[in-house]
């Protein structure tokens, strides 16, 4: 028999890269949507199309993470052999501004999904999506999955707290309830409020001459970027794995956002210099025209400044490791962007 999958957060990036997987596998695969007044689901757009929905392996449903009646009532109909929780207010930024919110999405949706297992059926396979961003004020270096969390955001508490209820349900009901500890990861369907995609977006758009200036925050914070593509494939991995675990996914290699925006500008041949120090730190181009400039609004509260992981643990016993580097990712963002005719034109 075909396995099903549930899929919380299935228009997101990593729901949508999720599903074409699973769907590739065999599975059957059920995604939940929040009933919004406008269609969110144009990641997703073309597999919900013929010939899936005839063959009904591609099934959406309404429902949110904030209502455990709506949780309960759609495992209860799906009966899925893994559910994958990808589902979250997952701005860091925006998580400052409504923590009420985030917390009731990114910590206690977790909870509502492992108790409503529990009822139902608890031999259901459940994966958690956690994040780099709970190690922090980073305790070690590079992290792992023995480096102590110390979180600096409303969403970098909650999904702390995911993390540890999902412990607590697999040691207390011997569910196989396991942790995904994963760091930045992009592609072209990444959300435009996300610096790399902000960068990469504006960057296409300025060397088209559609835009003419970029703000930013902190430039010098530090992070382990990866390819959302990869990362599907080790959500999956862990949830074949024979015993239910916690585990780091990440590349093992740090750039600063100011690297990233270098990167970028190679790719598309747009010479920029940069001045100043701080917050009157500025890119220019080669007419001299300020491009990047630096706003005071986008640092956040409580920075994050050092991330770096280690996923020799998915690598030993998962067979995992990441395909694409920093340099094929950008490459893959570029080449989606300047294919978009409102930045090429």
């Amino acid at each position: 028999m075909k396995k099903t999958a549930l899929i919380f957060g299935v228009t997101g990036q990593d729901g949508s890269y999720l599903s074409r997987l699973l769907l590739k596998k065999g599975y059957v695969v059920h995604g939940i949507i929040r009933r919004s007044s406008s269609i969110n689901t144009s990641r997703i757009d073309d597999i919900y199309q013929e010939p899936f929905t005839k063959k009904k392996n591609f099934i959406l449903h309404y429902g949110d993470l904030t209502d455990g009646t709506s949780i309960f009532d759609l495992i209860k109909k799906v009966r899925p052999n893994e559910i994958y929780n990808l589902a979250a207010q997952s701005h860091v930024a925006v998580s400052f501004k409504v923590p009420e919110y985030t917390t009731n999405t990114d910590a206690l949706g977790s909870l509502r999904i492992l108790d409503s297992i529990l009822k139902i059926n608890p031999k259901i396979k459940y994966y958690q999506a956690g994040s780099s961003e709970m190690f922090g004020k980073v305790q070690s270096y590079p992290q792992n999955e023995k480096t102590p969390f110390y979180p600096r955001s409303p969403y970098a508490v909650s999904k702390v707290y995911a993390h540890w209820i999902t412990i607590n349900y697999r040691e207390s009901y011997n569910i196989f309830a396991c942790n995904g500890i994963l760091f930045n990861h992009e592609s072209p369907l990444r959300g435009e409020t996300f610096v790399t995609k902000k960068i990469v977006k504006a960057l296409c758009r300025i060397k088209n001459k559609r835009q003419k200036k970029l703000y930013l925050g902190n430039i010098y914070a530090k992070r382990d970027w990866g390819h959302a593509e990869d990362y599907v494939i080790a959500m999956w991995k862990i949830l074949q794995y024979k015993k239910a675990d916690d585990w780091v996914v990440c590349t093992g290699k740090q750039y600063s956002v100011k690297q990233f925006i270098n990167l970028v500008a190679k790719k598309i041949n747009l010479k920029i210099r940069w001045k100043g120090k701080g917050i009157n730190e500025q890119a220019l181009s080669k007419d001299n025209k300020v491009i990047i400039q630096i706003k005071k609004k986008y640092f956040r509260p409580a920075e994050v400044d050092n991330l770096k992981g280690n996923y020799s643990k998915a690598k030993k016993f998962l067979n995992w490791k990441p395909s694409k580097d920093i340099n094929s990712l950008i490459q893959d963002m570029v080449n989606y962007e300047l294919n978009d005719v409102s930045n090429a034109k």
